[in-house]
């Protein structure tokens, strides 16, 4: 009984063994296949992303290399030796032939575009609209080969300026002048200089562009105010107001003393005639504040050169401010999304704490398509800061007198109003409405007389 259990343990164990080692054979087998799978489909993906980025760079660098001249020449090539061989036309077969020797011949021309270092300097970074710019472009090879004639453009504004480069050799610099002449009101970007390999036909083209890049603020125009004008308000101490203050320079009665005054205050004459002590009671001084309000809407003006007389003639009455040290508030319109106007109001402040920052504030002033009325525009400079003693309202020729009214009547009360009518087709003259005082100037020069003849009236 015993010697047949063990046979049957020994048969059992031995199968069950055997059975063991085929199952665990084919799992290792599997997963062998499994890996080596794996490692196809990764490799197969990673030689398609490096195909794909190669041909992404290949396509980036023919749209910036290849001109249309060059993309009609490759075409011919193309067609040419295929229809030539296809079909044994040696006429085709010599006009592709000659479309890739034409390629060919253009290659080198593209060589050392990046051999140049180039220094763009200018000799003023803001002047006035009409005065033109000067500088100087330096070229130097900095390659240990000679650098082929090639030219570099310098795009300025919407502009652009060409320089041709000779040949260089190795650590030669070649200096050129830089004249930009004539340059209209705003911010014009200079730059960056770009260096440019062509060959003659123009079929191939390569550029490098460098990071000197300048912004040049052509400040607008200006004229000279007499400074008791500025503001048609001569107060030299301030404006008195009806608030009574225990010390200022508007003295305004007499009262008795109580516990806190101070005894510097203390009216003797007064106080030996009553028995009492007697204080001086003063209105407070007020300085004056100034705004000043730009309209900037496509519909207010004639056309360009009318609007930008209006913003010389507010950019002369904000710098005739500052240089008197009075609080002044230039604002003008903002830019409005179509699909929110009319539900959003919004305004521009531009910076008045010294002439520059000013100037350069009215250099980017532009025209508007889509902002707010210069009614609106008046109402919420009132709205958003302190009370005014005069406000400059500086319009065009299509805004109409009722609507000046409009605006005058955003301030308040005892705040004068002075509407600026810009027409470069009426004569200067200055007339007074209701609470409303309107100048019309046909140039920039009329201003200074016609604000005199107002703080003398």
């Amino acid at each position: 009984m015993s010697l047949t259990e063990s046979r049957l343990t020994r048969t059992s164990a031995a199968t069950g063994v055997t059975g063991r080692t085929h199952v665990t054979s084919t799992q290792v087998a599997s997963s062998g296949r499994d890996r080596a799978m794996v490692r196809v489909v990764v490799w197969a993906a990673e030689v398609w992303r490096s195909v794909a980025r190669g041909i992404a760079v290949a396509a980036a660098w023919s749209a910036r290399t290849v001109r249309p001249a060059g993309v009609l020449v490759a075409a011919a090539a193309t067609v040419g030796m295929g229809l030539g061989i296809l079909f044994g036309w040696m006429e085709w077969m010599v006009a592709g032939a000659i479309s890739l020797i034409l390629l060919a011949a253009s290659v080198p021309f593209l060589f050392g575009a990046r051999s140049y270092d180039v220094d763009l300097s200018l000799t003023h970074e803001r002047v006035i609209a009409g005065d033109g710019v000067t500088g100087e472009i330096v070229v130097r090879n900095h390659g240990h080969r000679i650098a082929l004639p090639g030219r570099i453009d310098i795009p300025v504004g919407a502009g652009l300026v060409e320089f041709g480069v000779p040949l260089l050799r190795p650590g030669h610099t070649v200096a050129q002048p830089l004249d930009i002449p004539g340059l209209r009101r705003g911010i014009i970007t200079v730059g960056p200089a770009t260096t440019v390999r062509s060959d003659p036909i123009g079929l191939l083209r390569r550029e490098h562009a460098f990071e000197d890049l300048h912004e040049v603020y052509v400040h607008p125009r200006t004229t000279e105010l007499p400074s008791t004008s500025a503001g048609l308000i001569r107060d030299l101490e301030g404006n008195p107001t009806r608030r009574l203050v225990d010390s200022d320079m508007s003295f305004h009665a007499i009262r008795e003393y109580t516990t806190g005054d101070s005894r510097r205050h203390i009216h003797w004459k007064s106080t030996a005639k009553t028995g009492k002590l007697m204080v001086r009671q003063y209105e407070e001084s007020r300085r004056s504040r100034m705004a000043v309000v730009l309209a900037v809407a496509e519909q207010e003006y004639a056309d360009a050169d009318e609007f930008e007389l209006a913003v010389s003639c507010a950019a002369s009455l904000g710098l005739r401010a500052v240089r008197d040290a009075r609080d002044v508030e230039i604002v003008t319109g903002s830019e409005i999304p179509r699909v929110v106007r009319g539900r959003l109001r919004a305004i521009r402040h531009i910076p008045s704490g010294a002439p520059r920052p000013m100037l350069d504030g009215f250099s980017g002033v532009d025209l508007l398509e889509s902002t707010m009325p210069v009614s609106e525009v008046c109402r919420l400079t009132a709205e958003s800061g302190d009370r005014l003693s005069i406000a400059f309202v500086v319009v065009g020729s299509r805004v109409p007198l009722t609507r000046l009214q409009q605006a005058a009547l955003a301030f308040p009360a005892d705040t004068s109003v002075v509407a600026v009518i810009c027409d470069e087709r009426a004569h200067p003259r200055m007339k007074t409405l209701s609470g409303l005082t309107v100048l019309t100037v046909g140039t920039l020069d009329d201003m200074a007389g016609l604000l005199l003849r107002g703080a003398t009236s």
